[in-house]
């Protein structure tokens, strides 16, 4: 986000006199336009429209086209106050005198062109953008500075206590039982004939172990749980069984599968102490995203605020 002091320089208010001498004055206004006033910095329309293309070029990533245009613009009417709240927690950084190094930042971007195959087809999204790398490494050094000052001033006061963790178990059990688990031998093979002959054999009653002796094969072992973690087709087969019975071979890229259910756990209630880290972790940011709608908060009402 551009820092614009509120009171300009006179020697920068002869520069942008200077250029309309060139550019339409209108042009001119429209990308400097203030539209909000956040203590003595200002944003500006510029801002605005380049946090937008920041967002776009994130997004480019999951979406494509029609669908990224559209998740922008859903995402729009969000941006200026994001800015806003992003300039409170920028300004509340400087006044801590926070600094990120420099090979943190540039490790950060790094990372990020990775996420594109490449520094060329990285580069080319941002100049489709009108955006270049120096643009990407100011926001991430913004975004590291707001996370430092939010961990410092937020995070690091948040604390949960052993008996909040206790009353949320005892409050939600439902929320703790623990659904039925199915442990599957498996054995793989690449030929779909030689597949077929092992389901037939399972079928007829020889253990899994004597198939996989006569086939020279490893038996491996899994656990399924019914919550969408394998595939449908293998799910809906590996459900359907009996304990000792055996799917018909499924197909996955170059690979057939046949399983064969060896036990059966039934739900039954998660002790607390298996369930606690998992408590823990949900109280925590929950309570981490509270705190910091109300740390937001208090920086708004302790701050002029304007949008024009």
């Amino acid at each position: 986000m551009k820092a614009n002091k509120f009171f300009i320089p006179s020697f920068l208010s002869l520069i942008i006199i200077a250029s309309s001498i060139f550019t339409p004055l209108s042009f001119v206004y429209a990308l400097d336009k203030i539209i909000a006033i956040v203590n003595n910095e200002i944003i500006t329309q510029k801002d605005l429209d380049d946090f937008c293309n920041y967002m776009r070029v994130q997004l480019s990533r999951q979406y494509k086209g029609k669908e990224l245009e559209e998740k922008v613009q859903q995402m729009k009417p969000q941006l200026l106050q994001k800015l806003i709240d992003d300039s409170l927690v920028l300004q509340e950084a400087k006044k801590n005198n926070i600094k990120i190094d420099d090979a943190r930042v540039k490790a950060r971007l790094e990372e990020t062109a990775a996420g594109y195959g490449s520094s060329k087809t990285f580069e080319e999204v941002l100049r489709r953008q009108g955006l270049v790398r120096a643009d990407v490494e100011k926001r991430i050094r913004e975004q590291l500075l707001m996370y430092t000052v939010i961990e410092m001033k937020v995070r690091q006061n948040i604390k949960i206590s052993p008996s909040e963790i206790t009353e949320f178990y005892q409050n939600n059990l439902d929320k703790f039982i623990l659904p039925e688990k199915r442990t599957l031998d498996i054995l793989s093979v690449k030929s779909l004939d030689q597949a077929n002959l092992i389901y037939a054999s399972l079928k007829n009653g020889k253990s899994v172990e004597a198939v996989a002796r006569e086939n020279s094969l490893q038996v491996d072992t899994m656990s399924a749980f019914k919550n969408g973690e394998l595939k449908k087709d293998v799910e809906d087969a590996v459900f359907k069984l009996k304990i000792g019975e055996a799917t018909r071979p499924v197909k996955n890229e170059d690979t057939y599968y046949v399983f064969v259910l060896s036990a059966i756990e039934p739900p039954e209630q998660q002790e607390l102490a298996s369930a606690q880290d998992k408590i823990h972790e949900f109280l925590y940011e929950k309570k981490m995203q509270d705190k910091l709608i109300q740390w937001l908060e208090d920086l708004k009402k302790s701050s002029y605020i304007k949008t024009l």
